[in-house]
């Protein structure tokens, strides 16, 4: 059975840069619980032993994670049944076309750049919060 409580997936291996999303997503309101996956490993784990009951809403991921990159993460969610429809946002500081091509390619239901002002995360954030948490119908 799924949860109805909304939870975002927040995978950053960054501290500073896990904290500025968390910071932001709180000054914008955003209602939902914000599990925080330091790499892609454990990520991976946290959703295979949620699988069955309490999957989150929608996950952000980083690209540049240490161990298994953002780019296999996602593809390992798409080729798993119970996670393939998983709604996966890319956050990330890159603006290489080549990565953003490779993440929709593999399956990514968004791509957003990381702002560099504050201001501009916490706008991103509500506007996020707003189509994934409020708008959006998931089918899992």
């Amino acid at each position: 059975m799924v949860n109805s409580a909304k939870k975002i997936l927040l995978v950053e291996d960054n501290p500073d840069h896990a904290a500025l999303a968390l910071r932001a997503l709180r000054r914008a309101e955003v209602d939902g619980e914000v599990v925080v996956m330091v790499d892609g490993e454990h990520a991976l784990s946290f959703l295979d032993a949620q699988a069955e009951r309490d999957l989150p809403t929608v996950i952000l991921l980083d690209l540049n994670l240490p161990g298994i990159s953002g780019h296999d993460v996602l593809r390992r969610i798409r080729q798993t049944s119970q996670l393939k429809t998983l709604p996966v946002v890319i956050l990330s500081t890159s603006d290489e076309e080549q990565d953003k091509t490779l993440s929709y390619q593999l399956g990514a239901n968004s791509y957003m750049l990381k702002p560099v002002e504050f201001d501009d995360f916490v706008c991103l954030a509500s506007c996020f919060s707003q189509y994934w948490l409020k708008f959006n119908q998931a089918c899992h």
